[in-house]
């Protein structure tokens, strides 16, 4: 597929000017940080160096008092307190946060995990039944419940009360909780609203902690769990959030929980983590329980204090895994002939299919491929309990939650936020609805939307790439969303010595510029250009940086996202 290349250009120079002189860094790192919206050296200090110092007074946020006066009320009544969670990664690490957390604490508590096939997304009336049938009280529901109106109407009919804890879109009206937290909701003055659910069940403990007298290291032993939330997610790295994942890695690295530690394990990693191993190696593996089988495992795990026992659920997830990995690959083959087989398929703006035999667990996963395939936005269906549900993702700069509500009359449900979203209609109106979809599409996406862009934050000449401009840059991550890693643009590169093809479709070589060294370079899904890569022939690379390790030796290596020749 052919991308963009976009230069960003909107940085003051004579900012970026100042603030590289007051820091003593290079220009290019410099702006770099305005990028990032950091424009003085007192803001830069904060972004190098976060820490729990940083994190925001959880009683800021709406609903926090009431919410704590509440669960201290339950304690010391000996109520029994139902912690209930999505069947996601973030749903799922929420529930081990809070249910961990107040376990020490109070010993009438358990969880719910809602059965992805049998009761579906959010609170269900199976839960609240289950709550009210067991003397449960109080239900603290997480990642889940902002537009739950109804089933918290009939929780408080049944003698249950709830706290709510979510970070999706508020609907018109809020669910008559005792109380309701999400930074999202329009009277919630929280200074930072991209909290991951699993971060606002983190700000709960936080506040009852801090409410009790109970030390902050108590809390902060959750935070490997708090960062893979937000890296599986895929919530902003940014603020609040970026403070919550340095510290959540650190944990990985140094002190993982024993369900943590084991599951990196199984994953065939051990130490080292980044946010990109966090989404690619431990996410996958946590939702694939709730995928395939039924998402208490991954609680299970993520809770577990027993070394055998971790170890047993952890091989049963990996296996689950590979499960998923299978009917991943035979779906997304299903469904991409599907549309290479359609001529009206092809040539529309946005992708909506439907096979009634698609695994559920797995149509997330296809949606995001057709997407990195075809880069517009796209919908993949499959029957479920007598309806169809669908999961849908969408490309860069483009809402596709409000694409959705433009279809709101043809759904039963939707939720999600700008780039990811679930949804549930009738049989009968999967037709229409992939029509009106494409009409919503076609007639608010740009052109430049359906191209997928690299953006380059910067030119840099190689020899620019010295260890203390490196070791400066490794200090902006964890990188995720709005703080992704920097691509950079070097122009007139030649390779040093043989490009050579590995792994099938990449290219291997070593790169140099005029008066720079060579670096090690890997273009991954670049194979086509391997034969115009030649000694005396300059073309310009977009990259980013990375430490490359191989049997103990660590070395700068670039990544190569895009080639370009100049002729």
């Amino acid at each position: 597929m052919n991308k963009r290349w976009a230069i960003r250009d909107d940085a003051d120079h004579e900012l970026v000017k100042s603030l590289a002189a007051a820091l003593k860094i290079d220009p290019v790192l410099s702006r770099l940080l305005v990028h990032r919206g950091i424009t003085t050296y007192e803001d830069a200090h904060l972004f190098f160096r976060p820490d729990d110092r940083h994190l925001h007074d959880p009683f800021l946020m709406a609903g926090m008092e009431e919410a704590i006066l509440r669960i201290d009320a339950a304690i010391t009544a000996g109520e029994k307190i139902l912690v209930y969670g999505d069947y996601d990664v973030d749903g799922t690490t929420s529930v081990s946060v809070v249910y961990s957390f107040f376990k020490k604490h109070h010993p009438f508590i358990e969880y719910y995990i809602p059965n992805r096939y049998l009761e579906g997304y959010g609170i269900s009336t199976k839960g609240i039944d289950y709550a009210a049938d067991n003397d449960f009280t109080l239900m603290i529901a997480l990642d889940c419940g902002i537009k739950s109106v109804d089933k918290i109407a009939y929780a408080n009919t049944r003698g249950v009360d709830f706290i709510i804890c979510d970070h999706h879109l508020p609907g018109p009206e809020l669910p008559a909780a005792v109380a309701v937290l999400d930074p999202k909701r329009a009277d919630c003055e929280y200074p930072y609203k991209e909290l991951s659910g699993c971060g606002i069940g983190f700000k709960l403990v936080q506040a009852f902690a801090q409410k009790n007298n109970i030390p902050f290291e108590e809390v902060a032993r959750y935070l490997d769990l708090v960062a893979i939330s937000i890296g599986s997610d895929i919530v902003h790295i940014t603020g609040e959030n970026r403070v919550l994942a340095h510290m959540g890695l650190q944990k990985i690295n140094t002190d993982p929980s024993l369900g943590v530690k084991t599951l990196m394990d199984v994953a065939g990693k051990s130490s080292n983590y980044s946010i990109s191993d966090v989404v690619f190696l431990l996410g996958p593996r946590i939702n694939a329980a709730g995928r395939m089988d039924d998402a208490k495992l991954a609680v299970e795990l993520l809770i577990s204090t027993d070394a055998t026992e971790a170890r047993e659920i952890a091989e049963s997830i990996n296996e689950k895994n590979t499960e998923r990995k299978g009917h991943d690959l035979s779906i997304t083959d299903e469904a991409l002939a599907i549309i290479d087989n359609d001529e009206t398929l092809i040539n529309r703006k946005s992708t909506v299919v439907f096979n009634e035999r698609w695994h559920k667990g797995v149509i997330g996963i296809v949606a995001s491929r057709l997407t990195e395939k075809y880069y517009r936005p796209t919908i993949v269906l499959t029957r479920s309990n007598g309806h169809v549900a669908g999961s849908a993702r969408s490309v860069l700069g483009y809402d596709l939650y409000e694409a959705l509500c433009g279809c709101s009359d043809l759904l039963i449900q939707f939720g999600g936020h700008k780039f990811a979203a679930g949804l549930t209609l009738h049989p009968e109106n999967i037709a229409a609805f992939a029509d009106r979809f494409e009409e919503v599409v076609s007639a608010t996406i740009k052109p430049e939307q359906l191209v997928q862009q690299i953006l380059i934050e910067s030119e840099l000449h190689l020899s620019q790439v010295e260890p203390k401009f490196f070791r400066i840059l490794n200090m902006f991550a964890p990188f995720g969303p709005e703080n992704m890693a920097p691509v950079f643009l070097s122009r007139n590169v030649y390779v040093s010595g043989i490009a050579g093809l590995v792994g099938g479709n990449h290219i291997k070589m070593t790169v140099i510029q005029q008066g720079s060294p060579g670096f090690e370079s890997i273009a991954f899904g670049h194979g086509e250009y391997v034969d115009q890569i030649k000694k005396d022939v300059p073309f310009d690379i977009c990259y980013t940086i990375e430490e490359n390790s191989w049997r103990d030796k660590r070395s700068i290596q670039l990544n190569i996202k895009g080639i370009r020749f100049n002729n």
